[in-house]
């Protein structure tokens, strides 16, 4: 039977990949609920100062207990850039541009103890697992891996080597998404039966942007691939609702799409006045809107969808229905719903905010206010510098990482096969049926000692600026 091709390319085939990973992989060291010795300060190494990386920069030196030992990226304008950043902060890292395999010596230095890696997310798990042979702990960016291989890679080698690997899922810590998590902890949903999430947002002026990702690799991607190539965002945090690899796993899905109706269309427009975009008129694109729909193994459902294109507004929904309740973020404003068939009011909302809302952004929310991503950005960045301080599990393991990245490849498998099921491997050798929770909202296993530092006004409103003047204002 021939395989079907994009654009006159053979992807891999996850089916087999599967095969052959499931018959040898046996789980060396459970990482579910592991805590690394530990360290007094975290010296981190960024690799990748596009987008994410400079975002991630400015959050790390407003934590105490983080030294910045080292930035790379092949670009050396995105180096200076960032190293600006830091003029009026005691950090003083070495810096590396010269060469597309520099990254390489950033892990090879032996004064790292955490390698944030914040490239095109193909480069996220070859990059994460040489981090990780160096002996560095690593936090990936979306996804965290783009094919099936790199999804088992990334968890053998963590086990191998008792690494942390961790992907910065922020929307996990958007504030109405940990309400949602500690109410389904504390059993106000009943049992959870279906989850809808989505990461629903036109991307068509950054994608086609000449300047805003770098060889406009995000553009490639969507002609190089089909199915939900951005899953994680509306995922994880159901994850943690549904305590998937902690109790209950993701057992399979199928995957739809539509046509390009407007990807293909742009590109010939452009092409017409601009021989730059020439290469990307008559290529076939990925298709404006995918729904994905996985089946857990306890029988609970999930919905994802994806829409990088057309100019609707931004909608991450996450739904959440129970027996006894249910919640809606999108369209807001957020809502809350005790089982009778109507969503509370806003006093009765804000009661049971006020009941509900975890420690951590108890603790922390009003520091965090102000970062991206409504203040998840610096919730993730602290929690992972504390639980590293103080030697506790981090907040995601290498097999929320492996099983929420699989998506991409699964999802284009089952798209390009019209629709067809397709397994999600189980990623922790059966482990999920007692590994304990890994998301401590409540910090109840200690920890919350590193505070936000001070960092002087004037330098965070020109770290600020800057920010803008590069980016746009966009994340």
């Amino acid at each position: 039977m021939t395989r079907p091709r994009i654009n006159g390319v053979a992807p891999p085939d996850p089916l087999q990949t599967n095969q052959t990973y499931a018959q040898s992989h046996r789980q060396r060291f459970n990482m579910a609920g592991y805590a690394a010795p530990k360290l007094p300060t975290v010296r981190v190494g960024i690799i990748g100062l596009g987008n994410r990386g400079p975002g991630h920069l400015r959050t790390l030196i407003q934590i105490e207990g983080v030294e910045i030992k080292a930035l790379c990226d092949k670009n050396p304008d995105k180096v200076t850039t960032a190293r600006k950043h830091l003029e009026h902060t005691d950090h003083a890292p070495a810096l590396y541009s010269e060469g597309e395999d520099e990254w390489k010596k950033l892990c090879e230095r032996d004064d790292i103890d955490l390698v944030f890696v914040t490239t095109p997310y193909y480069l996220h798990a070859p990059m994460a697992v040489y981090a990780m042979r160096q002996g560095k702990h690593v936090a990936s960016e979306v996804p965290a891996a783009g094919t099936m291989e790199e999804c088992w890679q990334l968890v053998q080698t963590a086990e191998e080597t008792r690494q942390h690997l961790m992907m910065l899922e922020n929307y996990s810590y958007m504030p109405f998404h940990l309400l949602t998590i500690n109410m389904a902890r504390q059993g106000f949903f009943g049992e959870v039966v279906h989850g809808d999430g989505a990461y629903n947002t036109s991307k068509m002026g950054n994608n086609f942007g000449r300047d805003f990702y770098s060889d406009m690799w995000w553009l490639r991607q969507y002609a190089g691939r089909r199915g939900n190539v951005y899953p994680t965002h509306g995922l994880g945090p159901l994850c943690q609702v549904m305590d998937i690899n902690r109790g209950d796993r993701l057992d399979f899905l199928v995957s739809m799409e539509s046509n390009d109706f407007a990807m293909g269309k742009k590109a010939a427009e452009l092409a017409g006045d601009d021989p730059h975009y020439a290469e990307f008129a008559g290529l076939e694109y990925r298709g404006n809107i995918n729904t994905t729909v996985i089946r857990t193994l306890r029988g609970r459902t999930i919905m994802l969808q994806h829409d990088g294109t057309t100019p609707s507004p931004h909608n991450l929904i996450h739904g959440i229905h129970g027996t006894e309740g249910a919640a809606l973020f999108d369209p807001s404003p957020p809502r809350l719903s005790k089982g009778d068939h109507k969503w509370v009011d806003a006093d009765e909302f804000a009661a049971l905010e006020k009941q509900y809302t975890p420690e951590i952004q108890r603790r922390m929310g009003a520091l965090a206010r102000g970062s991206g991503h409504g203040g998840s950005d610096m919730l993730m960045v602290w929690h992972l510098i504390d639980c590293l301080r103080n030697g506790l599990p981090l907040d995601q393991d290498v097999y929320d990482a492996a099983s929420w990245s699989a998506i991409v490849p699964l999802s284009q498998w089952s798209v390009l096969n019209r629709s067809s099921s397709v397994d999600i491997p189980d990623f922790t050798a059966g482990a999920w049926q007692t590994n304990p929770h890994n998301m401590d909202i409540q910090l109840a296993r200690g920890g919350g000692s590193t505070e936000i530092a001070a960092v002087a006004a004037d330098s965070q409103d020109k770290l600020a600026r800057q920010w803008q003047r590069d980016h746009g204002g966009k994340s």
